[in-house]
């Protein structure tokens, strides 16, 4: 295979990490909030900086709350109107994951929610990776024509998940694009590549930036007690993507 035909996916959460991903060589992004919750639905603002900023392709996450992925029928009603958001402001695809209360896909919600996506890409995101039994799943996928699932082969890593990944892409059999995300930096790009077989990988390449304030007031904080620094935070780097990109295309 020709590692160059790669499809690279960058992880962010913001207008800076967007840019830094088209620097550094991806083919799009995956734009979420609350990336220390596994992402959820970002404004309308960053969704509609981004589309401005960027030429490379935009993917929206939605998904209204961190936590499981079995929703209630006001969360459900939440992402149809995400979804038409987006839509209206000019995404290229959205980025999904619903399950029922057993642990399998939730194939009459998924549908009715791709329809409404339709005519853009859709890819069902991790909540794969905590799916029942993932090939079932997979098949579900397939039948409900979705475009690709993100996974780290049910494991808290794409380089742990390498055997179930590699056997996914086998049974996916071109009939939908497995994405390998998790985990995946300079280290260990080129092996999930190569064993697995997958032609799209997800990942932040990300860096500890510190924040611009001068004045400091280190006694309050925002959020709850397990918390991240205050004055640093994490944007994508457009070096360490481009290396990351590089490791992977061997």
């Amino acid at each position: 295979m020709d590692d160059h035909n790669l499809t690279v996916e960058i992880c962010i959460d913001s207008v800076a990490s967007a840019l830094a991903a088209q620097a550094g060589g991806a083919q799009r992004v995956e734009l979420c909030d609350n990336l220390m919750e596994g992402g959820t639905t970002p404004s309308a603002g960053t969704i509609t900086v981004v589309r401005a900023q960027v030429q490379i392709g935009l993917q929206v996450m939605i998904r209204p709350r961190g936590g499981d992925f079995c929703y209630s029928d006001l969360e459900f009603a939440v992402m149809r109107h995400d979804i038409a958001t987006a839509k209206s402001l000019g995404v290229d695809g959205i980025v999904l994951g619903l399950l029922t209360p057993d642990g399998r896909v939730d194939a009459a919600r998924t549908r009715e929610l791709i329809a409404a996506a339709r005519p853009l890409n859709v890819t069902f995101h991790r909540a794969f990776d905590v799916a029942r039994d993932p090939r079932e799943a997979l098949e579900t996928l397939v039948e409900l024509d979705v475009d690709r699932v993100l996974t780290s082969g049910q494991e808290p890593t794409a380089y742990e998940g390498i055997d179930l990944i590699a056997e996914l892409v086998r049974q996916a059999a071109g009939r939908i694009s497995i994405v390998a995300g998790g985990g995946i930096h300079e280290r260990n790009a080129g092996k999930i590549v190569a064993q697995t077989g997958v032609r799209e990988i997800h990942f932040t390449g990300r860096r500890t930036v510190p924040s611009a304030m001068q004045y400091r007031n280190e006694r309050v904080f925002m959020g709850g007690e397990l918390r991240p620094p205050e004055f640093d935070r994490s944007i994508a780097n457009a070096e360490r993507i481009a290396r990351i990109i590089g490791a992977a295309r061997g």
